[in-house]
């Protein structure tokens, strides 16, 4: 049988073209994916980049820890205290220390040079005396030495020239050579210490013992490669490769998932037309085993082939990707691949069993049935589709079925979290793709339900060919589903939350302050001077709760006055008032273990301080933006981001929104309307998860590009007769042409629609997540980008069509 299967892949090697290149691709993909992967996880920590000269650096806690019995519980603190004066005191005595601060800084106009760069939207401000210690060297100028001067890191300015900052206005009397991870303004050290009073680290040269001995358990004590830590957001590293693992793990999975499709959907249309040699073998003695041997073992060359062809492939794609990856800002710019070996084994044997796996449900057919029933199947197809195809996708879609009331009768808001809509679709989808044989039946009938000759032949040709229109429908079907399905997901969601925020926002106007900066303290004074306003100041904060007694959970919150917050939102509450909100109290959504009204919770605030309050109102958990309401007297430290303004009944809109722009100033932030407002804080999809998305459509796309293609030249070439014949019943060239693209147009469509509706399907369970947690429920499909995606299926399918059954016509053949 081993020569039989080598002559067959030599005379069919344009079967097995599909297959080769679907695993090439699959392998290649894998093998970039887990290099990616296991680089990432073998990443050398970040070298401190601000402290790096520094000796010792005293930070202050930034981590709220709580013993368990199960061990301490740690979360980040959203308001970290000051260094306690005393701790200063006693490291002051161990040598000299130097204070450091950080505060953004916002230029707001150039008074000279307005041909030069403009300024940097990041500035940061520090004492000059920290300077030393990334080192930062001067390259031009000196160093300020009054309070109206500063120095500044890169070539967007230079000295001499005078800025109006959002600090006051400066001269610039230095510049520095930048090091490329922040742009820096360095201010006198008296300066620094009137714009940022907080100090929460210092750096000290002194013993590290005696330090640790000294500060005790109030404050970090940081050397070596811990002083990144800092470093401002020094845990950015790391949720980059999160990010970055998250995004090629699920390319991966997908890739693994669509090439086993393909390969099986190839595999199956392969063997399905081959039943005449088939029959041949079996009235030729051969044993139904040794048929599935001679399909095994030509799907075990193939993979063979394909998989050391993806490995190679991968190693020259690698070090692309890690260069893509790290120009759009999707990993450090120190990560490179390594050379590590086990994802070439991991793609290798997965290739391989991809491909057995893809080629055993057809093996089994082709070998189960005796000579004179192959004989008679070769004749003529009899059946849509086999037991084990029923079998198996009534399974899955039972499954996904019974998962999906499983999740909302337990937990709903799982359902909105990006792994479930993600990996969730897949059991639905391949449901629909084993059962499309089933469905397409009825489906091609509605399409061509019009009279005449062409639709006629249109319907009975894919009718009577059933296995080739599911061959080829079943991976447009999967293409569409997956890409209503995910960017479905993420608009509906998108379009909830965005619902949210109209029916909770009822102020007229939102203020802002500038992005990454607070309000001035001067416009804080000014705009409650508003005549016809109402304001209500909030801000960000958070809030621990310790569940079980072993978990502990953070929860975003909202710091506000009760009175003014009533006046300017409508908060959707499932229990409780609004206006019963005081110091010794907290509203919370149901998301909490507790939530009664009057019941008293044990929480840990925003700097890490113990307080036990009372609820006293409860929302529902909606979109899982229903945070936590505190009043500012639970949020120390917590700093004005946002002010709602309610105008008064006889307030004209106009009037008071010039009279709020004047209040905050220029360059202070900006004054938006509601709808405005909502507009702004419309919820757009992070980046990665959008690249990722596009990442997994991408590869969905060019697997079915590969399955049509290869099904539709596999197809046309086998009806070589059918359209000799219709030559001879006298039909045109151009008639027969069209005939062909409208049946490969008509297939299209059926696994278009049958993509809608399991796309539409996995979005209706989503709605009835948000149902059940109360959000607003609107389903989103993404019609542009379904609209797409058929689009490009159906060029390739006319392509692939076209373009054989053209050249099979060139020359008038007999049906003999």
């Amino acid at each position: 049988m081993l020569s039989v299967t080598l002559r067959t892949l030599r005379t069919r090697w344009a079967t097995f073209t599909g297959s080769f290149v679907a695993l090439s691709l699959g392998v290649a993909l894998l093998t970039v994916t887990g290099l990616a992967l296991a680089s990432s996880a073998t990443a050398p920590e970040r070298a401190p980049e601000r402290f790096a000269a520094a000796p010792v650096v005293v930070k202050a806690q930034d981590t709220l820890r709580v013993p368990t019995p199960s061990g301490d519980r740690t979360s980040r603190l959203a308001h970290p205290r000051p260094l306690p004066a005393t701790t200063v005191a006693k490291l002051r005595k161990l040598g000299p220390v130097v204070t450091d601060r950080s505060f953004a800084v916002r230029v707001t106009e150039a008074t000279a040079a307005t041909d030069a760069p403009t300024a940097p939207t990041d500035l940061v401000g520090h004492p000059w005396s920290t300077a030393a210690f990334a080192p930062y060297d001067l390259a031009a100028g000196r160093a300020p030495r009054t309070v109206g001067e500063v120095a500044v890191t890169g070539d967007w300015t230079r000295p001499g020239r005078r800025l109006h900052t959002d600090r006051g206005p400066v001269r610039v009397v230095g510049t520095l050579t930048t090091r490329g991870f922040e742009n820096a303004v360095f201010f006198t050290d008296a300066r620094a210490a009137r714009l940022s009073p907080s100090v929460t680290q210092v750096a000290v040269e002194a013993d590290p013992a005696a330090v640790r001995e000294a500060v005790g358990g109030s404050a970090q004590v940081l050397t070596g490669t811990a002083r990144r830590l800092a470093d401002a957001d020094p845990g950015r590293d790391s949720e980059a490769l999160t990010a970055m693992n998250s995004l090629f793990g699920t390319a991966g999975g997908v890739t693994a998932f669509v090439s086993v499709f393909v390969v099986a959907s190839t595999f199956a249309f392969a063997v399905a037309q081959r039943r005449r040699e088939f029959a041949l073998l079996r009235t030729a003695g051969a044993t139904p085993g040794q048929v599935r041997r001679t399909v095994l073992t030509e799907a075990l060359a193939v993979g063979a082939l394909a998989s050391a062809t993806g490995c190679v492939l991968g190693s020259h794609g690698a070090p692309r990707l890690a260069t893509w990856a790290v120009d759009n800002g999707l990993a450090p710019a120190w990560f490179t691949i390594g050379g590590h070996t086990w994802p070439y084994h991991a793609a290798f044997w997965t290739g391989l069993l991809v491909a057995l796996c893809g080629a055993t449900a057809a093996s089994w057919r082709a070998g189960r049935t005796g000579p004179t029933e192959a004989l008679r199947e070769a004749a003529a197809e009899s059946g849509t589709i086999t037991r084990g195809r029923l079998l198996s996708g009534t399974a899955l879609l039972l499954t996904a079925v019974v998962t999906l009331g499983m999740s909302l009768a337990g937990d709903p808001a799982d359902l909105l979290h990006r792994k479930s809509y993600i990996s969730r679709p897949m059991l639905l989808i391949t449901a629909a793709a084993l059962l499309s044989p089933w469905c397409c039946r009825p489906l091609t009938r509605l399409l061509t339900w019009l009279p005449g000759p062409c639709a006629l032949l249109v319907r009975e040709n894919t009718a009577a060919g059933m296995r080739r229109t599911a061959a080829l429908a079943a991976p447009v079907l999967v293409t569409v589903a997956l890409a209503g399905s995910l960017l479905g997901a993420t608009a509906t969601l998108n379009r909830a939350k965005t619902t949210e925020t109209s029916e909770r926002t009822t102020a007229a106007f939102v203020v802002t302050p500038p992005a990454g900066t607070g309000f001035d303290a001067a416009a804080l004074r000014r705009l409650p001077a508003v005549p016809g306003t109402q304001m209500s100041p909030t801000s960000s904060t958070s809030v621990h709760v310790l569940e079980d007694g072993v978990a502990l959970v953070r929860s975003e919150a909202r710091a506000a006055a009760p009175g003014p917050l009533a006046a300017t939102t409508r908060l959707p509450l499932a229990a409780g008032s609004v206006s019963d909100l005081d110091d010794d109290s907290i509203i919370v959504n149901e998301e909490w273990q507790r939530h009664r009204v009057g019941d008293r919770v044990r929480v840990r605030l925003g700097d890490g301080t113990p307080r036990t309050l009372r609820i006293a109102a409860v929302m529902p958990t909606g979109t899982g933006d229903n945070g936590v309401y505190v009043t500012p007297h639970n949020a120390p430290g917590a700093t004005v981001d946002r002010i709602d303004v309610a105008l008064t009944a006889d307030a004209d809109p106009r009037t008071a929104a010039t009279a709020l722009r004047q209040a905050l100033g220029t360059g202070n932030g900006q004054v938006l309307t509601r709808a405005e407002w909502i507009r702004a804080t419309h919820p757009e999809t992070r980046r990665t998860t959008r690249l990722g998305l596009l990442l997994v459509l991408g590869i969905a796309l060019l697997y079915t590009g590969i399955s049509v293609a290869n099904t539709m030249v596999m197809a046309t070439s086998e009806r070589s007769r059918d359209l000799a014949v219709l030559r001879l019943a006298g039909a045109t060239r151009w008639q027969v042409l069209r005939l062909t693209g409208a049946e490969a147009l008509t297939v299209v469509a059926a696994g278009a629609l049958l993509g809608l509706l399991v796309a539409a399907l996995n979005l209706a369970g989503m709605a009835g997540a948000l149902a059940l947690l109360s959000a607003p429920v609107t389903i989103e499909l993404p019609w542009q980008a379904l609209g797409t995606t058929t689009a490009v299926c159906a060029l390739l399918a006319m392509t692939s069509a076209l373009i054989p059954a053209a050249l099979a016509l060139r020359h008038r053949r007999s049906i003999s």
